[in-house]
């Protein structure tokens, strides 16, 4: 196994993130905010606690697992899609990896983005209500289980679209409505 080439393409694709730092973290944030401020205040003034979970922290798993969903996904379509749309995976391809090497760089670095966005998706839960994690081991392993089953799926929808809408066309019309 070629470690230097999977580190190569999992820092490549972090480089990417770090670049749009502002853009990859202030949508997520951006849209928890407005689902707190929306449904917290809309929704959530009129429902009364339920053994003791306000309806605010009720929903901060929900927004979590869906930040996660959708970043791996798109983090991953988009890493393995747009070398395909410049004409730059033929370097890739030309290069002495595995199949398997490939996916380990493009599908770990876009379950690590995934993570960090849910760990800030978490922090900014954090302001809005007041935020007690029963079981956090628990909760990092699904964290860790979802961003990279959902970025495996999401680098076979990167492989399988060949423009733009297909690439949109599963995490919209299905995993969103999910």
């Amino acid at each position: 196994m070629n470690l230097n080439a999977i580190k190569v393409i999992y820092f490549n694709e972090m480089m990417r993130f770090w670049n749009t730092l502002f853009q990859s973290i202030a949508s997520p944030v951006i849209s928890t905010a407005l689902y707190f401020v929306v449904f917290g205040s809309a929704i959530g003034s009129r429902m009364e606690n339920i053994e003791g979970v306000s309806y605010g922290l009720f929903i901060v798993p929900g927004l979590t697992m869906l930040s996660v969903l959708t970043q791996s996904i798109s983090n991953a379509s988009f890493g393995i899609f747009f070398p395909k749309f410049t004409n730059t995976v033929y370097e890739l391809l030309a290069a002495p990896l595995s199949s398997f090497e490939i996916i380990l760089g493009f599908v770990g670095a876009a379950a690590t983005k995934s993570l960090i966005i849910g760990t800030v998706i978490i922090g900014t839960a954090g302001l809005f209500v007041d935020l007690h994690i029963e079981h956090p081991f628990i909760m990092i392993f699904f964290l860790i289980l979802t961003s990279v089953t959902f970025a495996l799926f999401g680098f076979l929808i990167g492989i399988w679209a060949d423009n733009f809408e297909k690439l949109q066309v599963i995490p919209i019309l299905v995993i969103t409505p999910l």
